[in-house]
């Protein structure tokens, strides 16, 4: 018989003569979703007498609940062994077997299966092989061999091997680099008709011969750090290392070791391009004074060779402590100036009105002097009226050429007083329109008739298209109730919608006669005759 056969026989024999001790004596248990999942009880007394065995999962608010044959159709009890068939994420907690006094725990977390891969990552083995050393790939299962039918092997999701048994030949031979990558045993097996998969995966990492690798840390050999007095600060140093290299900090004074400088008792190790490097971490919680302009000491050494780095702190320029009294005295400062811009910015958004009327009266500010338009506004409104627009007529024709003209100094075109009869085609009123700065519509219920609808019209294509007017609208109807209410005009900005208040409206200090001036052009204001300080009441027209 050749040797490689006496070997494969051996095994067998091996995996045969111990498949009676599957039993699971770890505490913390991961199983992927989906698989076949056992747990067995390990208790040399069960097998000295026939004892009786009891299941229990933990139920945090209820306690233990006891499991028994049936409780569900994927979990199946065998004295000693608990199966799932598959394991799924509701099994995840803990699991109790007790035989008499002895009693066994496991705490069974179940992984959620990534679909996107052969493997789930968080099941992943690693081990690393030295380049030229035996590399073995052992792929058997000696806990379901009576219901395993294949068994393949695959390299990175690769399927490299293949048996009808519940093992396969262990892969044996001296490792390469290209021999790197993740190495996957899958079994597949029946189970009432069902057909499942348990997976079992390797990462192989092959290295080189970290025997004739001279330890030397990363970086240069003085690294200053900037730190500020009270934080806290860590210190990361790298080094290529190999297996038993001695890898430590020092940083001792004649006086022994700050309080607050911490190492880390472990340190990080990875491996790149078949070397291997490892990382320490020094932690200095809130650096005072004691802990600037000294050497913190990075060491890797081993029989051959010894390598050191250093660290120093200094403090950052320009963080000298601040006095408590001028820190203070400065954020109340700046709490008060910015409370004080707040509040500044507020009464300027609710005043502004009030704020651009005094701004024109001191400064005499006139934009009418140089535009060549003859009309301050151009007042529209229903001339021919009923009863209910009688007092919207009125305003228009008698109380608006009372305050803007007599009181304020504006120059207006009403069509009943400056169009001579006959007059006011469709040519001439488009040419007072455009004769005038702004374009004045008090709205009626009734506003939108044949005989008003041009005069709209046109001044909302001098205002958005032209862009050469601007108009202002006075409510005297809730708007909903406006028929024909042109979509254009719900372009216009809502604050040059004014809305007559009746009495509260009659005295000239009032928000609406202000709103109506801030909305007219500045003008240097010249007012015909003295005027009262309070409008009369309109009268209904007859």
């Amino acid at each position: 018989m050749r040797r490689g056969e006496l070997f494969l026989t051996l095994w067998v024999l091996t995996v045969r003569s111990t498949s009676g001790e599957d039993c699971i004596s770890r505490l913390h248990v991961n199983v992927v979703e989906g698989e076949p999942f056992y747990l067995k009880y390990c208790s040399s007394a069960l097998r000295s007498k026939a004892a009786a065995i009891k299941w229990y999962k933990s139920d945090a608010p209820h306690g233990h609940a006891e499991l028994h044959l049936g409780t569900s159709a994927r979990i199946t009890l065998h004295k000693d062994v608990l199966e799932f068939w598959p394991v799924e994420l509701e099994d995840e907690g803990s699991y109790f077997c007790q035989s008499g006094n002895d009693t066994q725990k496991w705490m069974v977390k179940v992984i959620r299966r990534n679909n996107q891969s052969c493997f789930t990552e968080k099941q992943v083995k690693s081990k690393n092989v030295g380049v030229t050393k035996s590399l073995q790939i052992p792929c058997n299962n000696s806990y379901y061999k009576d219901r395993i039918h294949r068994t393949s092997l695959y390299k990175d999701c690769i399927k490299i091997a293949e048996s009808n048994l519940f093992y396969l030949k262990p892969i044996q031979k001296n490792a390469e680099f290209k021999d790197q990558g993740y190495y996957s045993c899958v079994f597949s097996l029946h189970h009432n008709g069902k057909l499942y998969n348990i997976t079992e995966t390797l990462n192989i990492t092959i290295v080189e011969d970290r025997s004739n690798v001279i330890p030397v840390i990363l970086g240069p050999k003085l690294t200053s750090v900037e730190v500020e007095l009270g934080e806290d600060v860590e210190l990361n140093c790298s080094a290529l290392v190999n297996e038993k290299d001695y890898f430590y900090w020092s940083f001792w004074k004649e006086n022994g070791p700050d309080p607050n400088v911490l190492e880390d008792n472990k340190s990080n190790s990875w491996t790149l391009e078949g070397k291997t490097y490892a990382s320490k971490i020094l932690r200095i919680q809130k650096i005072n004074e004691n802990n600037l302009n000294f050497l913190y000491n990075c060491t890797v050494t081993n029989a051959r060779s010894i390598d050191t780095k250093s660290f120093i702190l200094l403090r950052k320029a320009g963080t000298a402590d601040i006095p408590g009294h001028v820190f203070t005295g400065g954020m109340i400062a700046a709490t008060v100036v910015s409370v004080a811009v707040l509040c500044l910015g507020v009464v300027c958004v609710i005043c502004r009105v009030d704020l651009v009327l005094c701004y024109r009266h001191w400064m005499g500010s006139d934009e009418t002097l140089t535009d060549g338009k003859t009309y301050d506004a151009f007042v529209s409104y229903l001339r021919e009226c009923g009863l209910e627009d009688g007092e919207a007529y009125t305003f228009a024709v008698e109380t608006l050429p009372a305050a803007l003209e007599k009181h304020f100094g504006y120059k207006l075109c009403i069509f009943e007083r400056d169009v001579e009869p006959g007059g006011a085609a469709v040519d001439d009123l488009h040419s007072l329109i455009r004769k005038s700065r702004r374009l004045i519509i008090v709205l009626s219920k009734s506003y939108m008739s044949h005989e008003v609808r041009y005069e709209l019209e046109s001044g909302l294509h001098e205002a958005l298209v032209e862009r050469k007017i601007k108009i202002i609208l006075i409510q005297f109807a809730p708007v909903e109730d406006i028929t024909f209410w042109p979509q254009s005009l719900k372009l216009l900005k809502s604050h040059r919608v004014l809305k007559w208040q009746g009495d509260e409206s009659l005295s000239y200090d009032s928000r609406f006669w202000k709103t109506l001036l801030y909305l007219m052009p500045a003008k240097a204001l010249k007012p015909d005759g003295g005027g009262s300080e309070v409008l009369p009441v309109l009268a209904e027209a007859s």
